[in-house]
C-alpha cells in the first residue's frame, strides 16, 4: 500500500482530470443546476406578475424531461409499435426513430433568452426596418379570454419577419411558442430558436411515426396552456394573396378533444407589409409552380452589406410601413356548440375568414393595386383612384400617413421608385413592365378586401 508508484505525467493529468470530471458530475453540477434553476423560477415568478397570461409550468420543464415523457407516452408507445410492424422493424430501431423525432421537435424555452434578448432585438429590428403599426385591437375582447383557456395566434404568412413583429407585439401578453419549419434548423440560430420556445416541424414529412409523435407532442402542449402561434396557409405567400389553411397542425390542436379539455382560443392576427424582403423569390417561386425557393447567402449577405452602407452614409430609410392587426378571438368551445358537426374544414375556412378581414391597408399596395389595374396614371389620378378604394373599405383597418391621401400616394410611390419599380414619364407614372409580377404580389395583398365588397 505504501509503495511508490511512477507514471507518465501525462497520465497523472488524465487521471486527476478524470476524477475532477466525476466529481464536478456527481457533487458540483446539480448543486450549480439546482441553484440556477431556483434563480430562474424567481424571475419567471415576477415576471408572471407583469404577463396577461402566465407562461405555464409545461414550457418550463427541462428539455430532457419532456422529450422523455413524450416518448413514453401511451400513444407515442402505439405508434412505434405500428411502424415496427409496419416496417418489419425491431421496436427497439423504431423506439430509437422516434426519439430522434423527439429531440428534434421540442424545444428548450428560457425565459432570459426570450425576455431579454429576444423580445429587444425584436423590437429593434422591426423599428430599424419599418415603420410599425398596431391596426385594429380590441383590448376588452382580447383581456376577456377565458384565463384558463389555451390561446393561439393564427396569422396570415407573408413574411419571415412575421416571427419578429408578433414576438415583440405580444410580449406583453405572453412568451409564443411558434412551429418553425426546416429553414431555422440551422446551427447556431437552431439553438436559439428552440430557446425561444419554438419547435421544428417537417412540413412535407410522408412518415407516419413522426406525424404521431408530433401531433402528441402539440396536443401535450395544448393541454398545458402553452400559448402557440401558426400559420394555417403552412408557408409563405408566394403570389401575394390569402392561400386556403392546410389543416395539418390545426387537427392536431383540435383534434380528440372533450367538452371536459381545456378550452382553446383562436386569436386571428393579419399582417401585411409595404416590403416583403422575400418577395422576388417569392413571385418567381410562384412562376416556376413550384414552393422550392430559396435565398443564397450572398444575396443576403449583399443586401446587409448595402443597408449598412448606407446607413454610414447617413441615406438609410425605413421599408415604407408594416402593420399588424389582431382580430376577434374564437372559441374553439363555442364554435363547436354553435357548429356541432362541422369538420376541421370549416374552423380553417372560418379562422382564414377572420385573418382576411383584418389585413392592414397599406400605401404601397394601395398604390401597387391602381397601377396594376390601369396602367400609366398622372398624379391626381392616381389619388382619386386612392381616395375611391377608401370609400370601398369602411370596416377595415387603413393606415393612412398623415391622414392624408396624396401624401400616402407619395409614400407609396417613393418606396417603388426607390426600387425602381416605377417610372415617371411626360407627368405619367407608369409601371416598370419587368416589375409588373411584384407589384401585382402587393396589389393582391387586398384583393380580397374588394371581392368582399363586391368590387
Amino acid at each position: 500500500m505504501g509503495k511508490m508508484v511512477e507514471m507518465p505525467l501525462w497520465t497523472l493529468i488524465l487521471l486527476v482530470a478524470f476524477a475532477a470530471v466525476t466529481f464536478a458530475s456527481h457533487f458540483l453540477f446539480p448543486s450549480v443546476r439546482w441553484f440556477f434553476r431556483r434563480r430562474m423560477e424567481r424571475a419567471v415568478a415576477k415576471l408572471n406578475e407583469r404577463l396577461e397570461r402566465p407562461i405555464q409550468p409545461f414550457k418550463l420543464a427541462r428539455r430532457f424531461d419532456m422529450i422523455q415523457r413524450l416518448i413514453y407516452d401511451p400513444e407515442v408507445s402505439r405508434a412505434i409499435a405500428d411502424h415496427a410492424q409496419a416496417e418489419g422493424i425491431p421496436e427497439n430501431v423504431a423506439f430509437e426513430q422516434a426519439k430522434r423525432y423527439a429531440r428534434e421537435i421540442v424545444p428548450g424555452f428560457s425565459a432570459t433568452a426570450y425576455f431579454s434578448f429576444a423580445i429587444r432585438a425584436a423590437k429593434w429590428l422591426s423599428r430599424t426596418l419599418y415603420r410599425v403599426r398596431l391596426g385594429h385591437f380590441d383590448e376588452a375582447a382580447l383581456s376577456g379570454v377565458d384565463r384558463e383557456a389555451t390561446v393561439v395566434f393564427v396569422m396570415n404568412h407573408r413574411s419571415n419577419m412575421d416571427y419578429v413583429l408578433v414576438t415583440w407585439l405580444a410580449a406583453e401578453r405572453s412568451a409564443l411558442s411558434y412551429a418553425v419549419g426546416e429553414w431555422a434548423r440551422v446551427w447556431p440560430l437552431s439553438r436559439l430558436i428552440k430557446a425561444m420556445g419554438a419547435y421544428f416541424i417537417r412540413r412535407k414529412s410522408r412518415n407516419d411515426l413522426y406525424r404521431r409523435v408530433l401531433a402528441r407532442y402539440v396536443r401535450m402542449a395544448t393541454d398545458g396552456g402553452v400559448t402557440q402561434a401558426v400559420f394555417p396557409e403552412g408557408g409563405l405567400s408566394l403570389d401575394g394573396g390569402l392561400a386556403p389553411p392546410r389543416l395539418g397542425l390545426l387537427k392536431y390542436i383540435v383534434e380528440d378533444r372533450g367538452p371536459e379539455a381545456r378550452d382553446v382560443v383562436f386569436v386571428p392576427v393579419a399582417l401585411n407589409y409595404d416590403r416583403v424582403f422575400e418577395d422576388r423569390i417569392l413571385v418567381a417561386a410562384s412562376q416556376r409552380g413550384e414552393r422550392r425557393f430559396r435565398a443564397r447567402i450572398s444575396v443576403v449577405a449583399r443586401f446587409i452589406l448595402h443597408q449598412v452602407w448606407l446607413w454610414l452614409r447617413r441615406r438609410y430609410h425605413r421599408h415604407g410601413y408594416a402593420a399588424v392587426s389582431f382580430g376577434a378571438p374564437l372559441s374553439l368551445r363555442d364554435f363547436r356548440r354553435d357548429h356541432p358537426d362541422a369538420p376541421v374544414e370549416d374552423l380553417g375556412a372560418e379562422l382564414m375568414r377572420r385573418i382576411g378581414q383584418e389585413v392592414p391597408v397599406l400605401p404601397v399596395p394601395m398604390v401597387a393595386r391602381a397601377l396594376v389595374r390601369h396602367g400609366a396614371m398622372d398624379r391626381p389620378a392616381l389619388e382619386q383612384e386612392v381616395a375611391s378604394m377608401l370609400e370601398q373599405l369602411p370596416q377595415t383597418h387603413v393606415h393612412l400617413p398623415r391622414n392624408d391621401v396624396a401624401y400616402a400616394v407619395e409614400v407609396g410611390l417613393r418606396t417603388l421608385a426607390r426600387r425602381k419599380m416605377v417610372r415617371e414619364e411626360g407627368g405619367r407614372i407608369a409601371p416598370v413592365e419587368a416589375d409588373r409580377p411584384i407589384l401585382d404580389y402587393y396589389a393582391r395583398s387586398i384583393a380580397h378586401l374588394f371581392r368582399s365588397c363586391g368590387n
